[in-house]
């Protein structure tokens, strides 16, 4: 057997032990193991698995993970989502579908002091559902777009499959998210321009709510403002070059401490929690980039993503329908196996195919991760869909012809930056030269 074949076998090894029930970062890192020891040696295998998992859990870039994700709980565990969600709901709840545009503005908002997606969609799903059910919306609006705005998590920084996306495939992660706030703003736009249009067409889905005053709306402007502080100082100060990502996750995260303090909704109950809720979610996306390494040395080994790479310039296809059938292939994957742990497994093979076709890097890494945003909203996996079926208990079918007209949306926004790539790249080139 060559080592192609042995590549071959060696991956879809690994989607059988996922399906098998072992967790993808342990079957990545035992195929990894036993190919390299089959090509190379068992000595040099076990040297490599143990240096792959040192290197990633030393990593000092790496810690950036962790940071972020730390930041986005403690946002979570001190009411600053809901306060959030109050100050957009006094601006636009009395429009029909108002409570639906507040959770989208809430979210946004909640987004840019949170990296996570599956948080931000458990944390208005536990907010905004009971008040939209208060209201008399329909469930399949309340429930349908909780889970669909989660995905807004994955563009808009400080984001974590961003920042995955940049350690694998070398990218700046200040370049990075600045190239994701651009399509994640418009996909936010067009949530609203179908509320708005779902509750004209059907009143009954999305009742108007009750209109506040400008003085209420400006009293509560403060809480908006804190998070926009934050915001500009993390994502600036990796702009202009003050600190790495690392040191802004360190900094977003003593902000948003000091924010819930004064606050006085930050006990110490909440803050174990955050630290455990975070400390989890790490390990389990350290555990991935880990078993994706030592897969990745065992697959380099075999030329398969050279010869992959060269297979797919050569095939006699428009590159635009290339670069549709890797979206398509991202879905499939998506469909047996978490989204970002399969992102995590194809980046290496299809990312460098991508590259030599000419297709800008950062214009790529922000299509993977609208790819990844329908693909946590799309049956059979669809991490934020069970998070909301979790908490608000209402039948997958429900949830699921709410979440497709906004799939619309994200779909629409995929098309539009591969026809407009300057969404993506415009940002980061006039930003970060």
């Amino acid at each position: 057997m060559n080592e192609i074949a042995i590549g071959i076998v060696g991956i879809a090894m690994v989607l059988f032990l996922f399906l098998t029930g072992i967790e993808l970062s342990f079957a990545m890192a035992l195929v990894g193991l036993v190919g390299f020891s089959i090509l190379v040696s068992p000595e040099a295998a076990f040297n490599m698995l143990a240096k792959d998992f040192f290197d990633v859990f030393s990593s000092y870039g790496l810690t950036v993970v962790p940071l972020f994700i730390m930041m986005g709980q403690i946002a979570f565990h001190s009411g600053i989502a809901r306060r959030l969600y109050d100050t957009a709901y006094k601006f636009i709840g009395h429009v029909p579908g108002g409570l639906a545009m507040a959770t989208v503005g809430g979210a946004t908002a909640f987004k840019a002091i949170c990296g996570s997606s599956p948080a931000t969609a458990a944390t208005f799903a536990s907010i905004a559902v009971p008040m939209m059910d208060e209201y008399g919306y329909g469930k399949k609006l309340s429930t349908g777009i909780v889970a669909t705005v989660g995905t807004l998590g994955i563009l808009i920084p400080p984001s974590v499959t961003l920042i995955v996306l940049g350690i694998i495939t070398e990218q700046s992660i200040g370049k990075l998210f600045l190239a994701g706030i651009i399509p994640g703003f418009v996909i936010a736009f067009f949530f609203l321009f179908i509320i708005y249009g779902w509750c004209k067409i059907n009143p009954s889905i999305g009742p108007v709510g009750k209109r506040t005053s400008w003085k209420e709306r400006i009293a509560s402007t403060p809480e908006l403002i804190w998070v926009a502080v934050i915001f500009f100082l993390v994502i600036g100060g990796i702009m202009k070059g003050f600190f790495t990502p690392t040191e802004a996750g360190s900094i977003g995260t003593v902000l948003v401490i000091l924010l819930s303090a004064a606050k006085r909704e930050l006990n110490i109950k909440r803050f174990l929690e955050s630290v455990a809720e975070a400390i989890h979610i790490s390990c389990m996306v350290l555990l991935l980039v880990a078993g994706s390494t030592v897969l990745s040395h065992f697959i380099a080994m075999t030329q398969i993503p050279m010869l992959a790479a060269d297979w797919i310039v050569a095939l006699p296809l428009p590159p635009w329908l290339i670069i549709v059938i890797i979206a398509v292939i991202y879905q499939i994957g998506g469909s047996f196996i978490d989204d970002l742990a399969f992102m995590i497994l194809a980046t290496p093979i299809f990312f460098p195919a991508v590259i030599k076709l000419g297709y800008d890097p950062i214009w790529f890494t922000i299509m993977i991760g609208i790819t990844v945003m329908i693909g946590v909203v799309l049956p059979p996996v669809a991490i934020n869909v069970f998070i909301v079926k979790k908490i608000t208990k209402v039948p997958f079918s429900v949830i699921y012809g709410g979440v497709y007209p906004f799939l619309v949306a994200i779909i629409a926004c995929a098309v539009m930056l591969f026809f407009i790539p300057g969404m993506a790249t415009y940002l980061p080139a006039t930003l970060m030269k």
